[in-house]
């Protein structure tokens, strides 16, 4: 038993549809800050000088890694509502920092800091995994992950759309108020979780090493999540070349169009983490591998433009299925360490995308389409292998039964 005890069951019932809804909708509204900017770049360049929003993007991103590795694990040996209450009101502040930035500079700083702060959706999330019932956590997970997913997909959208009509800077102040009302809510519904682990901080992150050690099965998950991660990656970063290239010689607006087809994965969230507590997670990862590596096949046969909107069916549906899956494995395994095992988890996964969005781009300076629809497959396909070398789990509490033992 982990250092919830017999806490874990009592804590396990609080999880209602209100309080599932409210963490679903606050770790969308978290997430979407890091996405704001994307629209805005060609604005903020005209209003701060040329090459003022170069670096924002990947300073953002920067943030939101840093306060992913560096602030997701205290969940485990804090109160995880008064951090996750703290880092609204810190995403508050830095949005009125960009917002009211009079320089490339201040933004550049205040961007990388609202990426740090907006890692509070990785909180809300093994948050959501502590308090659902454990035969109902994968349907949980799954919800609050298609209010990430609706985050990242209608960010653009609404960011878009405000500032061409108010201007970049009313994004970002409009946002900060919305960031404390969140806060507010939460201080008022979430119950206060305990947990009795305490750790010195330095011993805290040397633990993220033993646990990455002694669990096989976050290994095996967080590698399968990656490969999948860069074969969704090396779609989107050459989509927009794709579409330009003939015979298609389609612009930048039909590439932002394929992002509302993936709102399909807004469905299969919550559904693979349904048949994820009725089948196991094993089975719903291995079939999102599979249909990855079948969707990018695909797509190397069929590459005009029903052949692509296909294929980014397929694939968004088999990425969200088997990251849901995935998670619902991970926070099985040690109830004590979510915080760090969700730490280790996306700090993989993102590694993973980083590398297919790199290695996407030297495959389409080298063979164009056919090169990368063959990188996706073998990212795909390498996914598949690790689940398949794996030995049969026929359920997750034995999984999970042998992982902590």
């Amino acid at each position: 038993m982990g250092a919830l005890g017999d806490s874990d069951e009592i804590e396990a019932e609080r999880l209602g549809r209100g309080l599932l809804l409210t963490l679903a909708a606050a770790t969308a509204l978290a997430v979407a800050n890091i996405y704001y900017n994307q629209p805005m770049l060609g604005l903020i360049e005209a209003s701060l000088g040329h090459g003022a929003a170069t670096s924002v993007p990947a300073l953002t991103q920067l943030g939101y890694a840093s306060g992913l590795f560096l602030l997701t694990p205290l969940g485990d040996v804090t109160r995880r509502k008064r951090l996750i209450v703290a880092e609204f009101v810190l995403l508050a502040i830095a949005l009125v920092l960009a917002g009211a930035a009079p320089d490339a500079l201040t933004l550049a700083v205040a961007s990388a800091l609202v990426g740090f702060a907006a890692s509070v959706a990785q909180q809300l999330v093994p948050l959501t995994a502590e308090l659902a019932h454990p035969q109902r956590r994968g349907a949980a997970i799954g919800a609050v992950m298609s209010g990430l997913l609706l985050g990242v997909l209608l960010s653009r959208t609404l960011s878009g759309f405000v500032a061409a009509q108010f201007g970049w800077r009313s994004m970002f102040l409009a946002a900060s108020p919305t960031m404390l009302l969140v806060a507010l809510a939460l201080q008022a519904i979430l119950p206060d979780v305990r947990s009795e682990l305490r750790l010195p901080y330095p011993e805290l992150m040397g633990s993220l090493r033993r646990l990455w050690r002694d669990l096989p099965a976050l290994r095996r998950a967080a590698f399968t999540q990656a490969f999948l991660f860069a074969a969704f990656s090396a779609f989107w970063t050459v989509l927009a070349l794709r579409l330009a290239a003939p015979p298609l010689g389609l612009g930048a607006g039909a590439a932002g169009l394929f992002g509302v087809v993936g709102t399909i994965g807004v469905i299969a969230a919550p559904l693979a983490g349904r048949v994820a507590d009725a089948r196991g997670p094993s089975t719903i990862v291995r079939l999102g591998a599979a249909l990855a590596l079948a969707s990018w096949a695909g797509m190397a046969l069929w590459s005009d433009l029903a052949g692509l909107v296909a294929g980014v069916l397929a694939l968004d549906l088999a990425m969200q299925a088997a990251l849901v899956s995935n998670q619902h494995v991970i926070y099985a395994l040690r109830a004590e360490a979510r915080g760090r095992l969700n730490t280790l988890f996306m700090t993989t996964m993102f590694l993973g995308g980083a590398g297919g969005s790199f290695s996407a781009m030297i495959a389409w300076r080298l063979g164009e389409w056919p090169a990368v629809a063959v990188l996706g497959m073998a990212f795909s396909a390498a996914a598949l292998a690790i689940q398949l070398r794996a030995p049969p789990r026929p359920s997750l509490s034995r999984e999970a039964g042998s992982e902590t033992r």
